[in-house]
């Protein structure tokens, strides 16, 4: 198909760890994330013909979307590109002309690293530079636009922090109560190593059980004592509810507590001042993702028997942490391994897990 009127673009975005705060952006808690040096990239280009085409040769996929200007029909849930494209115009974006591309990318699918949000990211970038009249989004609006066409579009259950980690980049620190407030910081921060266990994974399932859970604890205590916030409320106060919650219900509000308390210290072991030569104390990060891993095991009990194998070998192998990534019940791990890297995901690798040695990395990106 002949160009259009411009010559081809390349977006790519990277995939992203949750260090701090797994399954607490969506009960308004912050997290701590980290985008990694494993990315998604698409290349395309403005055609004649009208409508969306993607070659997505690593999944053997392609995507067809015939377009007469209208908002987009969805045949099948969760259909990004589909969403992308009804966000942006109801944006007033516009396409009178096709999109032809390809997308590739080295992002673990489906194993809790954000593959699905750097891929919408990505594809919206190339939108709003392939529009009839592009525009050059901050990395925050894109990230905006990303949670609004995959959570808000088709009602799911996820928070904010996969769209606003893989578009910005870098270390974020992440609140959305009662408003959304981002801070982008860049600790000196070493290796990690990615452990995919290869398990798949139920994400909204997950999602749904843990979520609801906590919400419907959270319902009833307020029933108890209207002051109990998960916010403020101390660990210690949980105790005045142990006979009113089963044995599970109690274990998982502990969790979140503890889990809360983990984000705070770690934010402070993380920010150091900017342009210092100032350094984290490794060692104590790296215990605090093991902490949180623990609590993650068992009170949100999202951790696997794999999994936890995986980040026993990793320890032993010399990692200083180490915590399962994403919403959990399979998918991925990481350990962080400043020293020695490479033994860290041997170990990890003799586990059944496949290993990827990491690093920080920088958000969603635009070259023409």
């Amino acid at each position: 198909m002949p160009s259009f009127t411009t010559s081809a673009i390349t977006a790519s975005t990277p995939g992203r760890i949750c260090l701090f705060g797994e399954h607490q952006d969506y009960l308004g808690l912050p997290v701590i994330a980290a985008a990694i040096s494993r990315r998604i990239q698409v290349r395309a280009q403005r055609v004649s013909s009208r409508g969306f085409r993607l070659n997505l040769p690593d999944i053997k996929k392609d995507v067809n979307i015939p377009f007469d200007g209208l908002q987009l029909p969805y045949p099948d849930i969760r259909d990004y590109f589909r969403s992308a494209v009804n966000v942006l115009l109801r944006e007033g974006f516009q396409f009178s002309a096709g999109i032809e591309g390809d997308v590739h990318g080295n992002i673990p699918i489906n194993s809790g690293t954000s593959s699905s949000s750097a891929l919408l990211v990505t594809w919206l970038n190339v939108l709003t530079q392939l529009a009839d009249e592009p525009r050059q989004l901050a990395q925050e609006q894109v990230a905006e636009l990303a949670y609004v066409a995959e959570v808000l579009e088709f009602g799911e259950p996820g928070g904010m922090m996969d769209h606003y980690s893989t578009a910005v980049g870098d270390v974020i620190y992440l609140e959305s109560t009662p408003t959304i407030s981002l801070r982008k910081f860049h600790p000196k921060l070493g290796t990690f190593v990615l452990g995919d266990s290869q398990e798949p994974k139920d994400t909204i399932g997950i999602l749904k059980r843990v979520k609801f859970g906590m919400l419907d604890i959270i319902s009833r205590l307020n029933t108890v004592n209207p002051t109990f916030s998960l916010h403020h409320s101390p660990l210690t106060e949980a105790t005045e509810f142990k006979d009113i919650l089963s044995k599970d219900e109690y274990i998982l509000l502990k969790g979140n507590l503890a889990n809360r308390d983990i984000l705070r210290e770690a934010l402070a072991v993380l920010d150091t001042p900017s342009g210092t030569t100032d350094q984290i104390d490794h060692v104590r990060f790296g215990k605090l993702l093991t902490e949180h891993q623990n609590n993650l095991r068992d009170a949100q009990r999202i951790s696997t028997p794999k999994i936890n194998r995986m980040i026993d070998a990793a320890l032993t192998a010399g990692a200083l942490g180490g915590k399962i990534n994403g919403s959990g019940g399979g998918g991925c791990m990481f350990a962080y391994a400043p020293e020695n890297p490479e033994l860290v995901a041997e170990a990890i690798e003799r586990e059944g897990g496949k290993a990827y040695v990491i690093t920080v990395d920088r958000g969603t990106m635009i070259s023409k």
